[in-house]
């Protein structure tokens, strides 16, 4: 196998470019070039299409004003069906972002030529299944390139993930627990990640884990539905991907690191009685759809009808992104410095918050060229070997809470 070296042309390439998600992933690499190593970024797109990738470098270069991007920026045509095309990509980069999903469909052609022609890969993945499956199958290989594979690097589920070890390092005390208001998934993941939960719980069951540890009271987990006084509307657990990344990391940094695990329980706010009314009759459709083929169908052709207008399939327009924000909300427990957690119920308290732009196509660019940038400036702090790991395991050392509150996503303590 290749292992990874820095005399590539390419510092980032770019896969998917032309899709929805990587036309804003180019204009983020492009206003990020200064940060490169030694101030500079060479980097590539990458797609089926010649002629769509340079309508997104067109795209780029009027947005932003950069004429220079249509002959700096240069074109490798790659289809995720075609490994050879893959593998002459992965040996140009340092780094390959991908941007084509649902990752259970085409994300491990592009692991795999990584892995084995020694490229880092990052992806903006929503989906546990493929993001453990990828852990299960390819960590011991990419740890034996020396490559990083680092899932989730997007809204799903950066400010999740970091929020915790953010919060946990400006708590004074030991032992927390955490619970977070969250967000809303990708549409066809949650299609398919529904459909195929049974085969989740199979594929854990493979790694033999053994429950962490817990210190102090036990968390109790909230209903299916209840009424939140700390965001003053409905809540619901959060059926994403962030809880499963949240523990995959406090898994690595307890065994590799001997840190106490932060126990973590992740909810959505839907709003008044309305909108549970609404959240209620369009979640047993989704639910009786999602039991069979031709209902998946049905949801993954008209998605705004079954999302209520929330998913579309021409996405939001900038003019709509420009309006929209994040916040995503940490309250945390645990006990103050000298009190033994075994002798009562915890006695100290954080509030944390990250906030930002519009969370699926500004803020997730950000996050992904952040890690990319991190990456390859950063290697140092980065795990000792390659693997699969989540943005917790791989950037718990590293600065990169830092380079995201200087682009936006801003990283704050509400009280104690």
């Amino acid at each position: 196998m290749a292992t990874v070296t820095s005399t590539r042309p390419y510092h980032i390439i770019i896969f998917g470019a032309s899709g929805f998600t990587g036309q804003f992933v180019v204009e983020e690499v492009a206003r990020s070039a200064f940060e490169g190593p030694s101030g500079s970024l060479k980097w590539a797109l990458a797609g089926r299409s010649r002629q769509r990738l340079e309508g997104v470098l067109n795209q780029a270069a009027e947005t932003l004003r950069k004429p220079e991007l249509r002959t700096e920026v240069e074109i490798i045509v790659a289809d995720v069906s075609e490994a050879d095309s893959l593998a002459i990509m992965c040996q140009q980069g340092l780094v390959v972002l991908n941007c084509v999903g649902p990752y259970r469909f085409y994300g491990e052609p592009v692991v795999r030529a990584c892995i084995e022609n020694g490229a880092h890969c990052i992806d903006i993945c929503g989906e546990p299944q493929f993001l453990e499956r990828m852990q299960l199958e390819y960590h011991s290989r990419a740890m034996d390139s020396g490559v990083y594979v680092i899932g989730s690097c997007g809204f799903d589920s950066i400010p999740a993930d970091m929020g915790i070890l953010y919060t946990k390092d400006q708590f004074k005390g030991r032992d927390l627990f955490v619970g977070g208001c969250a967000h809303d998934g990708t549409w066809q993941s949650a299609i398919y990640g529904f459909a195929d939960s049974g085969s989740l719980r199979k594929l854990r069951k493979k790694f033999g884990y053994q429950p962490l540890p817990v210190v102090g009271a036990k968390v109790k987990k909230r209903g299916s539905l209840f009424f939140s006084k700390e965001i003053d509307q409905y809540a619901i657990p959060f059926m994403g991907s962030d809880p499963s990344v949240v523990r995959r990391s406090q898994r690595f940094l307890y065994e590799g690191h001997q840190e106490l695990p932060v126990q973590y329980s992740a909810y959505v706010g839907v709003g008044g009685v309305w909108s549970l009314i609404k959240m209620f009759c369009g979640g047993l459709l989704f639910w009786f759809l999602g039991k069979f083929g031709l209902g998946r169908k049905l949801l993954i052709t008209f998605p705004e009808f079954f999302s209520f207008g929330v998913f579309t399939k021409a996405g939001p327009s900038r003019k709509q992104m420009e309006g929209t924000s994040f916040s995503l909300t940490f309250f945390g427990e645990g006990y103050a410095e000298g009190l033994d957690p075994s002798q009562g119920r915890p006695n100290a308290r954080i509030c944390t918050q990250i906030h930002g732009a519009e969370p699926g196509y500004v803020a997730t660019p950000v996050a992904m060229v952040q890690a990319a940038i991190t990456v390859l400036n950063e290697p140092q702090f980065l795990p000792i070997k390659g693997g699969v790991y989540s943005p917790g395991a791989a950037f718990a050392r590293t600065t990169l809470i830092d380079r995201l509150n200087r682009h936006g996503l801003v990283f704050s303590v509400k009280r104690f």
